[in-house]
């Protein structure tokens, strides 16, 4: 089993940027892909960014040019950098892991105000 813990959400103005991490505990996430996803208010959960174990990266036609998902094996931890925030972007933002199974940390919320 692994857990996951999201944080470095806020309030940020429109243009703006923040620094979302994903920190695993329970076992080492090294060896696997993980992702971010995303929930605005009444829509269906979103595929934010992926990050493969040996670094490669994929994103989201949306948030392409914008984000930078990386990760730091060390710490057991992800990230993901959101520049040139959208108001659009406003959604609680979701690191996940598949070990097997699908493993969800809580979320941390991010508004972008216009």
């Amino acid at each position: 089993q692994v857990q996951l813990v999201e944080s470095g959400g806020g309030l940020v103005q429109a243009g703006g940027s923040l620094r979302l991490s994903c920190a695993a505990s329970g076992r080492s996430v090294s060896w696997y892909a993980m992702k971010w996803f995303r929930q605005a208010p009444g829509k269906e959960r979103e595929f934010v960014a992926r990050i493969s174990w040996s670094g490669s990266t994929y994103y989201a036609d949306s948030v392409k040019g914008r984000f930078t998902i990386s990760r730091d094996n060390a710490k057991n931890t992800v990230y993901l950098q959101m520049n040139s925030l959208k108001p659009e972007d406003t959604a609680i933002y979701y690191c996940n892991v598949n070990l097997g199974s699908d493993y969800w940390g809580q979320g941390t919320q991010v508004t972008v105000s216009s």
